[in-house]
């Protein structure tokens, strides 16, 4: 049975598994935080730990010291379970769902929670999201894997879905088509011949195999050349090599 939305859960979660988006978060929306009046960002479906709310409440203050980062969940208990990890007034926890809370933040992370739904019901939750966010806030919504490993998230606005990201710890990365089972929900159905996505990973697929000569002097230097390739195609590849280098590969979702 499909869960209705506005009930967002994710399972526990290991140190470090979201890395890589708080990375992206830190510095695509750095800028952000600091000129918000209200510097307050949800991490929406924390789960059965609160780790990587903490995490992500440490990576932001570097950004901005007064930052005020709010765990959601919409189980009681796991809200209750997370009061000792709680520091207020910048790290508290509470209870709610899509609707944030009853929050105003101008930034949302939510991995891992759509994962649980069905498509049909993407547009309802982005929509239920981004109402109450500040002016010029912003959703970061995904999945990534067990490990944080593999991870992919679409920035989403008042104007709807803005950017595809896919990420990756490039030591273990075997090949980009390893990204399909970590789409998210809105896209994961759509891996299919003749869909933008599709072409995408067979894109860079194509040019990791191509860019195997750079493995010698490591696999960031492949996965370098693979973003080039895959840039001088004609895909339209957002960023710079600092963004790449980590990792990452960011399209604007028209694409």
């Amino acid at each position: 049975m499909t869960r209705p939305v506005g009930r967002p859960t994710r399972g526990t979660t290991a140190p470090n598994r979201l890395r890589r988006v708080d990375r992206f978060i830190v510095a695509r929306f750095g800028s952000l935080l600091r000129a918000a009046p209200d510097p307050l960002v949800v991490d929406l479906g924390y789960g059965g730990h609160p780790v990587t709310t903490v995490e992500l409440y440490r990576r932001l203050r570097v950004v901005r010291p007064d930052v005020r980062v709010v765990g959601v969940e919409i189980d009681g208990a796991r809200v209750a379970a997370a009061a000792d990890a709680a520091a207020p007034p910048g790290l508290t926890f509470a209870r709610g769902g899509f609707e944030l809370a009853g929050l105003r933040p101008v930034l949302v992370r939510a991995m891992n929670v759509l994962r649980q739904y069905d498509e049909s019901d993407v547009d309802s939750a982005w929509s239920a999201m981004v109402g109450p966010l500040a002016p010029d806030g912003v959703v970061v919504e995904g999945t990534c894997d067990e490990p944080g490993r593999l991870a992919s998230w679409t920035c989403v606005t008042t104007n709807g879905p803005q950017t595809l990201t896919l990420a990756a710890r490039l030591s273990t990365l075997e090949s980009p088509a390893e990204f399909a089972e970590r789409l998210p929900k809105a896209l994961i159905h759509h891996n299919v011949p003749g869909h933008p996505v599709h072409a995408l990973l067979r894109a860079l697929d194509a040019a990791w195999a191509a860019a195997a000569p750079y493995a010698t002097f490591g696999s960031r230097q492949r996965w370098l050349r693979t973003v080039i390739a895959v840039k001088d195609a004609g895909w339209p590849v957002l960023d710079t090599r600092a963004r790449w280098r980590q990792g990452e590969l960011t399209v604007p979702w028209p694409a």
